[in-house]
């Protein structure tokens, strides 16, 4: 293509498309604008239908209030909208599209069909849209609501059409939408089918009967309900007890004036309430609805309407917080004892390990642990961890001798943060990122087992899934069976897992599946199978490692530096981070100043 010389107005056609990419993203960018248009239509019950992950066919019927004949090709125009008329209404939004942007980016894209009859006319309208184009508006038959149907999205976007993801990977974010979309409305019922298979449904009625139909029961067991009022906002919903939790704010659905948005503000804000409740890096469930002012809220911020801006954002989010802390309190946080389903084994290959004593306290906290007679002893799980590798590493057939690194021939002086180990050379210092090295050891164990050495467990673990992670989950199962799982099904969102890799050593905690689930959907596409096995091989690394925070004693620092010094590339983790620096003796001089003495 070559450069235009001089400035030019853009084409109507062009100007669209344009357009049209800042509002529809992907298909779930589709889903949602239609269910926006059909919630704000008065709908009580709304099916989706998909094909080809949405690339294909996007269907969505709604009984709504319908569009007249004579509004119909206005619907197509750009900023034609029944929902504002000036700008004034823009400070007391209370519909979800208010634009008139919708419909007019959605058919720059695709083919369209539009279906509709309202109450007053015994026959629908119907048009068709090719490309921005409209078509001629002829009767047909149908009963009161709308019917879109969107076909061959970005098919003149050739582009856009190339970066999508794989079709598990956009009908799980179609399935994500679709979620949220319904645990806003609870009375409204949903319908979600893809290839003509129920992925979702659930009938009208209310917040906690939603959250079991779309979430789960294992989830909404673990939810209590929160509620506040003060004269900012009102806040009502469900909120996860303490001990249970996820390692990113995927569980998180916030609905402000009835629309779904992300806020990392909403949830920094939730978690605040938990204090010292949930470990560091984790986040709770949580399904809040936030009713403020219609003036205090700023919707028009983000073309896909998915962030707002709040006038009294420090005051609201003080509010949220307090929320959550008086739920907290007003429940009772004691677990009771009762056996559990989800009850793990103790791994067959493991061997038995002696009771840990506790740490004494004092009033003094060393930073470097040395080895001393009282030093504390390890916790089981980092002991777990460490012999499960080791042992892994006992098993395999003899490797082709390398030329180490010499980090075993370290002199180890102790631990630093519980999280790097401090070594000497004959250079100079030595620091380990634990977590890195013992990454690197169970990535390239993993990687070289694969088909290989799977241990089956004693008492098999369920797992409770969201629509969304089974819809993923289906994706990996080939992968993750060929890595030494089994799992099948049990139950509509419920998955048993029978077997594992033997390097794992044993699940303790289901939530092991929900976090591994996590890290696949935020990897995005990978097409090749070998790609796929070698991101679940990192995953599993990761999640097997020893943790930042876990304290070793002597013997298991040298033993984690001689397995180091055994794999293929001891300097970096399976992600690129390095697993040891070196401070050398000038460099140490020139700290403190010693350069040329």
């Amino acid at each position: 293509m070559e450069k235009p010389e001089h400035i030019h107005l853009l084409d109507e056609a062009t100007i669209n498309q344009i357009a049209a990419g800042e509002v529809i993203e992907r298909p779930a960018s589709v889903v949602k604008e239609l269910i926006d248009n059909s919630l704000d239509a008065g709908a009580s019950d709304i099916r989706v239908e998909i094909e080809g992950a949405g690339s294909k066919n996007i269907t969505v019927i709604d009984d709504g209030r319908g569009i007249g004949r004579d509004e119909a090709p206005l619907a197509f125009s750009k900023h034609s909208t029944s929902k504002i008329e000036s700008k004034d209404d823009l400070h007391r939004i209370i519909t979800l599209g208010f634009r008139g942007e919708a419909l007019s980016s959605i058919a720059a894209v695709s083919r369209v069909e539009l279906i509709s009859r309202t109450a007053d006319c015994l026959s629908a309208v119907k048009i068709g849209v090719e490309g921005g184009l409209v078509g001629e508006v002829t009767e047909t038959g149908s009963s009161v609501g709308t019917r879109v149907e969107v076909r061959d999205l970005f098919y003149n976007t050739p582009a856009r059409r190339k970066y999508l993801k794989s079709k598990r990977t956009e009908l799980s974010h179609i399935t994500d939408t679709v979620t949220r979309q319904a645990l806003g409305n609870p009375g409204v019922a949903f319908t979600l089918l893809n290839e003509g298979k129920v992925v979702l449904r659930c009938g009208q009625g209310g917040l906690f009967d939603r959250m079991v139909q779309v979430l789960g029961a294992d989830v909404a067991r673990q939810l209590i309900p929160v509620e506040y009022k003060d004269d900012l906002l009102s806040l009502w919903g469900y909120i996860s007890k303490p001990g249970y939790y996820r390692s990113n704010r995927e569980m998180n659905y916030f609905f402000v004036n009835k629309r779904n948005i992300l806020s990392p503000a909403i949830s920094n804000a939730v978690r605040l309430g938990y204090y010292t409740m949930l470990p560091k890096g984790r986040y709770p469930a949580a399904v809040l609805n936030v009713r403020i002012n219609l003036e205090e809220v700023d919707v028009n911020v983000h073309p896909a309407k998915r962030y707002v801006r709040l006038s009294r954002e420090n005051e609201i989010m003080d509010g949220i917080t307090a929320a959550v802390e008086q739920a907290l309190k007003q429940e009772k946080l004691v677990p009771e004892v009762k056996p559990s389903r989800t009850k793990t084994m103790q791994s067959s290959l493991a061997s038995p390990e002696k009771p840990t004593p506790k740490e004494p306290i004092s009033s003094e906290s060393p930073v470097i642990r040395e080895n001393t007679s009282n030093y504390t002893a390890p916790a089981r799980d980092t002991q777990r961890r460490l012999k499960s590798s080791e042992r892994a590493l006992a098993e395999e057939k003899a490797q082709p001798e390398r030329v180490g690194s010499g980090v075993s021939e370290a002199r180890i002086l102790g631990q630093v943060n519980d999280l790097y180990i401090v070594a000497e050379t004959d250079e100079g210092l030595l620091l380990i990122d634990q977590h890195a090295a013992h990454e690197r050891i169970m990535y390239e164990q993993i990687s070289r087992r694969v088909k290989h050495n799977w241990q089956e467990l004693i008492s098999p673990v369920t797992v409770d899934l969201t629509t969304r992670e089974k819809v993923l989950l289906e994706e990996y199962i080939p992968c993750l069976e060929n890595l030494g799982f089994s799992l099948s099904e049990f139950g509509t969102q419920t998955y048993v897992i029978t077997t594992v890799p033997t390097v794992m050593g044993k699940i303790e905690d289901p939530s092991v599946v929900h976090d591994l689930l996590a890290d696949l959907f935020e990897q995005g596409r990978i097409k090749e199978k070998k790609g796929m096995e070698d991101m679940l091989c990192k995953t599993m690394a990761c999640r097997s490692a020893i943790k930042a925070g876990a304290p070793c004693n002597m013997e298991q620092m040298q033993n984690l530096l001689d397995q180091l010094e055994k794999t293929e590339n001891p300097y970096t983790c399976p992600h690129g981070r390095p697993t040891m620096i070196t401070l050398g003796k000038a460099e140490l001089d020139k700290l403190f100043k010693r350069t040329g003495v």
